[in-house]
């Protein structure tokens, strides 16, 4: 009997709060200079998230590579919920489900690039837009205590009790995605 109570209180210490979500997933795709290429850039993230994306502006003044403050130089769109899970799985398709272990950071996040837009499933080549690669970023969180940080009185910083380290991260995309994580 004794083994029994010890495996309850190990079920009940298990809060549900802990556990790792996906928050949001970002495209990026950075072009470098305004006009027609942004354009394409534009069109590549609309046919893969069925969103408008957002034009980034550039901070600071880059004479070596032609930009100015306050250029357009990429687009980004932000998915959340069912749609970032969905691209998600595409995107992890177009990588064959494999991401590098320097690709995840110390909060917990996972960063990676897919070097062509054709890479996804159902996606053919248009000459019109050429190739464009584009920046996956995967921001994960606790179901519970992220509103710690951001909320507007009394914001503090995240205890270590709410941080994600990159391990729970790497194991929580191996066993809902089925991730390879290459060493």
């Amino acid at each position: 009997m004794p083994a029994k109570k010890a495996t309850k209180k190990a079920e009940a210490k298990v809060n549900p709060m802990q556990e790792v979500t996906l928050d949001k997933v970002v495209i990026n795709i950075g072009v470098g200079q305004a006009g027609d290429r942004l354009n394409k850039a534009v069109k590549v993230i609309e046919m893969l998230t069925n969103h408008k994306p957002v034009l980034t502006i550039s901070k600071k003044t880059v004479r070596d590579f032609n930009i100015r403050k306050g250029l357009q130089i990429g687009a980004k769109v932000t998915l959340r919920g069912d749609d970032a899970e969905d691209f998600l799985k595409r995107a992890l398709y177009a990588r064959e489900y494999k991401i590098q272990h320097y690709s995840f950071d110390k909060q917990g996040n996972a960063y990676f690039g897919i070097p062509d837009y054709t890479e996804f499933k159902g996606m053919k080549y248009d000459p019109d837009i050429g190739i464009f690669g584009l920046d996956v970023a995967v921001v994960m969180k606790r179901r519970g205590g992220y509103r710690v940080r951001r909320r507007k009185i009394g914001a503090k910083k995240l205890p270590t009790s709410i941080r994600i380290p990159r391990e729970e991260t790497m194991k929580f995309l191996s066993e809902n995605y089925k991730v390879e994580v290459l060493r």
